[in-house]
């Protein structure tokens, strides 16, 4: 059983090589392990400290949004063979303990796709954050028809099937409400468990602003009205 850990990274060179550095060497029930950084046109030292530590790096020549960039990742690890794919941020937010957790439900063979949620136990998360995590849910719902708790969230897990039936086309963080309308469209088996969050002084201001939720919505809904849902 094969797992790849794909990890969209955009100049995050003072954090990728510890992230890379604490991901699990070995876990009950996978018999290998790759950690695979795609690297979206940083113009820092993201691609030489994640070389050093990936078990693969993917570059993108120019920025092209984190969408892109996980799209990239996924593609890859279909060609590497992988029968489980996680993805997870660069900038240390997650806890790679967890990792363990999202791909259980998969390796029991009761689920395609899980979502891990950061909501559960939102300690430590910004107010902020939390406001415009629950605004971009709601839109979620609304264009897609299908509830999420963390519709924003960065790790997630895929199985086989799951990463051949879902077809994305997004370039920026509307990948992530994007995802939740494949696993609908699809009809896949779809789980949540609660995850950690850790937020530093750094984290906290990498990702998406709750002021960017209009130009998601709107992208996302591009998607809808052109029959791609």
């Amino acid at each position: 059983m094969k797992l790849v850990i794909v990890i969209p990274a955009y100049n995050e060179e003072a954090a990728i090589e510890h992230v890379l550095k604490s991901l699990p060497k070995k876990i009950e029930g996978i018999d290998d392990i790759i950690s695979l950084v795609v690297d979206d046109g940083s113009t820092d030292k993201t691609a030489e400290k994640a070389s050093q530590h990936a078990g693969r790096l993917v570059q993108h020549a120019i920025n092209l949004g984190v969408g892109a960039a996980t799209i990239t990742g996924l593609e890859a690890a279909k060609k590497l063979g992988a029968d489980i794919v996680v993805t997870m941020d660069a900038d240390g937010q997650h806890n790679p303990k967890d990792i363990r957790r999202v791909i259980l439900p998969i390796l029991e063979k009761n689920v395609d796709v899980v979502v891990g949620t950061r909501m559960y136990n939102a300690e430590g998360m910004p107010k902020f954050k939390i406001f415009g995590n629950h605004m971009m849910n709601v839109m979620t719902l609304i264009v897609f028809r299908k509830w999420s708790s963390d519709s924003q969230s960065g790790m997630k897990a895929f199985n086989r099937k799951a990463l051949r039936k879902i077809c994305l086309h997004s370039m920026g963080y509307e990948i992530c409400s994007e995802i939740v309308g494949e696993i609908k469209r699809n009809r896949l088996k779809h789980l949540e468990v609660p995850i950690e969050v850790l937020y530093s002084s750094y984290s906290k201001q990498k990702g998406q602003s709750w002021m960017n939720g209009v130009n998601i919505l709107t992208k996302i809904l591009t998607i809808k009205i052109a029959g791609r849902k």
